[in-house]
């Protein structure tokens, strides 16, 4: 495979809706010492917030329907492969990738979720922490696979849970720390892999 040193990594970030954790990369990315270069974005939603950053950033985007799941998994991998894509990045993507796509993108693909995984996979994690009295909430970015929020895990990050706490003020604090998180897990990474 392929060795990253030395130059720049071309990275499409998936999204749906406000699109924070693109923002942070974008910003990121720009950093004198930072080796990503993102160079696409894909998202299912057209009205997603996020698309403004793509655009004020000179950075190529495209919307897929996603009524046809299968068309619409061969469409991102050619616009993948025509961007030279090394590696995606999740952020706020609400579609499940297939296990086919997985395997047909062959580079690595990185997720960022709001609990400590492995606990609280899948949806509405804060509401969960919450009910179940947890005093420490956080991030993971991990590695994708087919199973849902099971890869390995590449950076943690947690908070303190207050009794005051509610789901909208945990959500913003975990939100607060992932768009630190993202870049720090993407380094990470790459200091460790090959592509």
């Amino acid at each position: 495979m392929e060795q990253l040193t030395g130059r720049n990594l071309n990275i499409c970030i998936f999204i749906s809706g406000r699109g924070s954790n693109l923002l942070s990369l974008i910003k990121y990315s720009k950093i004198k010492k930072s080796k990503i270069k993102i160079n696409l974005v894909i998202s299912n939603n057209k009205f997603s917030k996020g698309l403004e950053f793509a655009k004020k950033n000179k950075i190529k985007y495209h919307v897929i329907n996603y009524s046809k799941k299968k068309q619409a998994e061969l469409k991102i991998l050619r616009y993948l492969i025509k961007n030279k894509v090394d590696l995606i990045c999740l952020a706020g993507f609400m579609k499940i990738l297939s296990s086919d796509f997985i395997r047909k993108f062959k580079k690595p693909i990185l997720n960022i979720h709001p609990s400590l995984l492995p606990k609280y996979k899948g949806l509405n994690t804060h509401r969960r922490v919450i009910k179940n009295k947890d005093k420490f909430t956080g991030a993971t970015v991990h590695l994708v696979t087919p199973k849902l929020d099971s890869g390995k895990i590449i950076l943690q990050k947690k908070v303190r849970i207050l009794k005051s706490d509610t789901e909208q003020t945990l959500a913003k604090k975990v939100l607060k720390i992932e768009h630190k998180l993202y870049p720090a897990a993407i380094e990470k990474f790459l200091k460790k892999s090959s592509l």
